[in-house]
């Protein structure tokens, strides 16, 4: 792995202290599980832990090793504390930050700097591809001995758990020679503890670590203090030929001790060498590469989900599935379809892609798939009026590049039941108006397009009626099918749905445009008559390959959406200056909602914004690039070396909501390729 692929996040030269809590790492190991906390060491976020492991159903994902407390002591007795921790009344300690002189990324693993006065030590993490385990590893970099005394702390919960109600007197320790495990009463697994190094041992001190706090989840208005419970610590001594490691598991103990931690490193860092050759070749350099392996964050197999593989396994297949954001997101179907090229297809990874089509089609109900699987259920909720038509989106990407004919006959007669039971009309108000040919949504107390906050029983944004990129999607899945037929079963067979989409583009073309303000409307035939909001949905009708919108209005839409949506990060999903628009993400739970979809810059909306330019102004690929370019500089910034779900509306243009998000770095890397003109 090249130099050009390890990223500096932080420097000992740098003032800002802040940005040691606000800057966050990730790992993740392709079934869900994953490692996250800041470059300080605090957890700020309930989510923040250093193993979060995934289970069948229903257990999902629990923080299974919260914390490490470091204590290193030198040769000469002096003692320094290393890392972070925050306390509800002792407020932030930040232990030897004066003494961390870089953050850093290496093939997207991180890496931690510490100097002490000459001797100088790094401390890295790497999990094994598709276990539940994680590897915590100290090398001494100089100087001739160190000792490190390590203090695990654990509070055994449901990831999205609140973060107090620790009941510590139900943890059990045992110790088998120098394997340990640490076990909660119930259905979890324990938690299995391993180091290797010189002179290692463990010393038995069980206690509380009460009043932390969780700085995030406060600013948020959640429950934001707990406590921990530790065991003891282990000991161990690092010199220049011996290294540290503490492995931290879930697995049996033949899978955590078959390799040692160094071969896991080595063998992580070839499968990320991999990731990166296999891409397509605008992206093998800087910074799309960090994009790439950023990518494969999202793409797991759903151990959850047993019943998936092993039908999957049954056909000579594979299940596959893509987390839509770290931390709180699970599977999505709309995000997964809108995600599929760019995390797949650009990255070669075509059978994983296959995989995920495979996966998705199988749970078609009543002409749906589904908007989301839970945490720790096994099937799916179906309340979305787009997933199913991105499912025809995602599949002809896929086809463009593959060519699998097996999987368009296997999943012709799926996308058949979509479009029969959209014409005849389907769960939540979703069908075809016979008056029109347009597809119509919308049923009480549910959120059916993307635009989906909701708390409580209000539905912010509900758009029932005729929604403008729903119709685009639309004709695009018809026109789609159309083709698919055709080459299938001939021109005869694919008649009535060239009919059925030539007549929703004529409703549209009629129905859609609002001349008053030069744009086209959000919504029509809702609740409340047409709705001509300045949204990003209308970017659609010209954006997908079959476009609804006649040519002529292509130029108006384009430059209304430059004009008052595009900002360096996506798109807008309000305009300033129109009822109900925020500039600022934040606060607690109603009011990030209220905000949400309400203008909140969106950056997977970079993806559709360049289509539709290089559509208007085809073969600028060089100004199509330069509205990519901002999300190199926060490759640096929120989660070091992935993208944010959101950004304020407003400069400096703030980061918020998930850290690192699957359609987010997906519609980036599709356009960075798009926009290589190579």
């Amino acid at each position: 792995m090249s130099a050009s692929f390890i990223r500096q996040a932080w420097h000992a030269d740098q003032s800002d202290r802040e940005s040691l809590l606000s800057r966050e790492w990730l790992l993740t190991n392709g079934l869900g599980g994953y490692a996250s906390g800041t470059i300080a060491g605090a957890a700020t976020r309930r989510f923040h832990g250093l193993l979060i492991a995934n289970h069948p159903a229903p257990l999902g994902r629990i923080v299974m090793l919260n914390h490490l407390s470091e204590l290193v002591r030198r040769q000469d007795g002096n003692t320094y504390r290393i890392g972070a921790e925050e306390f509800a009344l002792g407020g932030l300690e930040l232990h030897g930050i004066d003494h961390l002189t870089e953050f850093r990324l290496e093939a997207g693993l991180p890496v931690w700097r510490y100097d002490l006065g000459g001797l100088a030590f790094e401390k890295r993490l790497f999990m094994p591809h598709l276990q539940n385990t994680v590897h915590v590893h100290y090398r001494l970099v100089a100087g001739e001995w160190l000792r490190l005394k390590l203090r695990p702390s654990v509070h055994f919960r449901g990831h999205d758990a609140p973060v107090s109600g620790l009941r510590h007197d139900h943890y059990s320790f045992k110790a088998d020679g120098n394997r340990y495990e640490l076990a909660l009463s119930g259905a979890l697994p324990p938690l299995k503890l391993f180091v290797t190094g010189k002179n290692t041992a463990f010393t038995l001190d069980g206690k509380v670590l009460p009043d932390i706090l969780y700085r995030v989840e406060k600013s948020r208005g959640y429950d934001a203090r707990g406590e921990l419970w530790t065991p003891g610590y282990f000991r161990a001594d690092l010199t220049p030929e011996n290294d540290l490691t503490l492995i931290a598991s879930t697995e049996n103990w033949e899978t955590i001790l078959a390799m040692t931690p160094l071969a896991v490193l080595d063998a992580e860092r070839v499968r990320r060498s991999h990731l990166i050759s296999s891409a397509n070749a605008a992206i093998q350099e800087a910074p799309a590469a960090e994009w790439v392996l950023a990518a494969d964050q999202f793409l797991i197999k759903p151990v959850g989900r047993i019943a998936d593989s092993t039908r999957a396994q049954a056909a000579g297949d594979e299940a596959r599935t893509v987390i839509a954001g770290y931390h709180w997101f699970t599977d999505w179907g709309r995000d997964t379809m809108i995600s599929l090229e760019g995390l797949t297809l650009t990255t070669g990874r075509h059978l994983e892609a296959g995989y995920i089509l495979r996966t998705f089609g199988h749970y078609v109900r009543d002409g749906l798939i589904p908007n989301l699987f839970p945490e720790g259920e096994k099937e799916g909720l179906y309340h979305t009026a787009d997933a199913s038509l991105w499912f025809f989106h995602a599949l002809d990407r896929y086809l463009a590049v593959t060519d699998d004919g097996d999987t368009l006959r296997l999943l012709i007669p799926r996308l058949k039941e979509i479009v029969e039971n959209h014409q005849r009309g389907t769960r939540f108000g979703i069908g075809v108006d016979p008056a029109d040919g347009l597809l119509r949504q919308g049923a009480e107390g549910f959120q059916l397009t993307w635009m989906d906050a909701k708390v409580g029983d209000w539905v912010v944004t509900p758009r029932r009626g005729k929604a403008v990129e729903i119709n685009a999607l639309w004709f695009n899945a018809l026109k789609l099918l159309e083709g698919w037929i055709r080459q299938e079963e001939g021109d005869a067979a694919a008649r009535p749905l060239s009919e059925s989409a030539e007549r929703a583009r004529r409703s549209f073309n009629e129905r859609f445009w609002c001349a008053e303000k030069g744009h086209l409307f959000d919504v029509i035939d809702g609740e409340h008559g047409d709705d001509s909001a300045c949204r990003p949905n209308q970017l659609f009708a010209l954006s997908l390959p079959h476009a609804i919108l006649e040519p002529r209005r292509w130029n108006a839409v384009l430059n209304t959406v430059r004009d008052r949506l595009l900002t360096p990060y996506g798109l807008r999903s309000l305009a300033p200056g129109e009822r109900d628009y925020k500039a600022k993400y934040d606060g607690d739970l109603r009011a990030r909602d209220a905000a949400y979809h309400q203008g909140t810059v969106w950056a997977w909306l970079i993806g559709p914004f360049i289509d539709a330019w290089l559509r208007v102004h085809p073969g600028e690929f060089g100004l199509a690039r330069r509205f990519l370019e901002s999300f190199a500089n926060h490759l640096g910034e929120a989660c070091v070396g992935s993208i944010s779900e959101i950004f304020d509306a407003q400069k400096p243009f703030t980061p918020r909501g998930c850290i690192a998000q699957a359609w987010s770095v997906a519609e980036v890397l599709r356009c960075w390729v798009k926009t290589a003109n190579t």
